[in-house]
């Protein structure tokens, strides 16, 4: 099994990469092969002499919110080298891993894809609370999900699959995004809304719980396997932000 792991670090985001590489390496899928395509505008980072394990894909810092915005734009280009791996996985820089995770926690097999429930609203699941739910609500983007809709809000910050179907939802999500800034719309919440668009009508996924993507801050007596860092405490998402 062959697995290609994303991850952008352009701007000052490059500060989480080594931490990041590290604990993946110890926890995420042992014993699995994996490969990390590095998309950053550093000069250098912790590791790249490691081609066997690293490529480093020059991003140049496209700002806010364009970095996150078109990061399936990044993959795209990638295409025909990220074809090559049975599972993609996309992870934010902010994340680490503090556990063991088997294939059996988190490889799709019986599915297309994989998506984690949003922390922030995984307890938002009552018919009288779906409204509340951040989805895009302009009608006029493509990332449109109208208020009636039911449906678990995911997170942008990791989601992957088997490679075709990732590698497909990818070209879907750029077109849709492109699409709307042709109109001069950006979605709420950037390629997460279109995330979300485009996982309402997907049978065949994979929906981990907050385990697999823990809020840092929010950590009490819970072991989560995965922790999304607290940006604050590495000067906040402005300062991160800045060119």
């Amino acid at each position: 099994m062959k697995i290609g792991i994303l991850y952008i670090c352009t701007g000052k985001y490059n500060i989480f990469w080594k931490n990041f590489y590290s604990t993946c390496e110890k926890f995420f899928l042992p014993g699995v092969e994996k490969h990390y395509f590095v998309f950053t505008d550093c000069e250098k980072i912790e590791f790249e002499n490691n081609y066997n394990k690293i490529t480093k894909i020059y991003q140049p810092n496209l700002g806010w919110p364009y970095n996150t915005l078109m990061r399936f734009d990044m993959f795209e280009k990638q295409k025909r080298k990220l074809s090559m791996f049975e599972y993609l996985f996309f992870f934010n820089a902010n994340i680490i891993f503090t556990q063991k995770i088997f294939p059996k926690e988190f490889i799709p097999f019986k599915n297309d894809l994989l998506v984690v429930m949003h922390p922030g609203y995984f307890s938002s699941l009552k018919n009288y609370l779906f409204p509340l739910l951040p989805f895009e609500r302009n009608i006029k983007s493509t990332a449109y999900i109208p208020y009636w809709c039911k449906s678990s809000y995911y997170m942008g910050g990791i989601n992957g699959g088997k490679s075709n179907y990732f590698l497909k939802m990818i070209e879907d999500i750029n077109f849709n995004i492109k699409e709307d800034l042709k109109n001069g719309i950006i979605a709420k919440w950037h390629d997460e809304s279109h995330l979300n668009k485009y996982l309402i009508n997907k049978n065949k996924k994979v929906l981990l719980p907050n385990i697999f993507g823990y809020p840092e801050e929010k950590i009490i007596n819970e072991t989560p396997k995965i922790i999304i860092l607290n940006k604050n405490k590495f000067g906040g998402h402005n300062k991160l932000r800045e060119k």
